[in-house]
């Protein structure tokens, strides 16, 4: 399984926090993120391939695994109150995951549910 997380600024800790108390169930799984938040999670202790940074052309190069069908699921924990320079970028990703049917979680809520679903089906 081939897992892409993003986060914006303020939920970088938020998406750290997630993937660590999760990492039973990430076990196996190899995480590819934004540079940003990519460096968070390896300060966490995690082990994650690092693309640019989301503003630099990140949330892009995701989008093309997305667009080539080489990611599994996209964790993006977004700031839904802060403005963002490369919203483009995001709204394409997100398009993307639609066209393709990857599943896309933007919340700590929504990628718990699917984190515990998939899991279940693998267990």
């Amino acid at each position: 399984m081939k897992i892409a997380v993003i986060a914006h600024d303020g939920m970088k800790a938020e998406m750290v926090g997630f993937l660590r108390e999760n990492q039973d169930k990430l076990e196996g799984a190899e995480l590819v993120a934004t540079g940003t938040t990519g460096s968070h999670a390896e300060k966490g202790g995690l082990k994650v391939h690092k693309f640019l940074s989301g503003p630099l052309g990140g949330d892009a190069q995701i989008a093309t695994l997305v667009a080539e069908k080489k990611l599994d699921l996209v964790l993006f924990f977004r700031d839904p109150l802060g403005k963002h320079a490369h919203e483009p970028d995001i709204q394409m990703l997100m398009r993307l995951c639609d066209v393709h049917n990857i599943p896309l979680a933007t919340n700590p809520a929504g990628a718990q549910l699917l984190l515990d679903g998939l899991h279940k089906k693998h267990s």
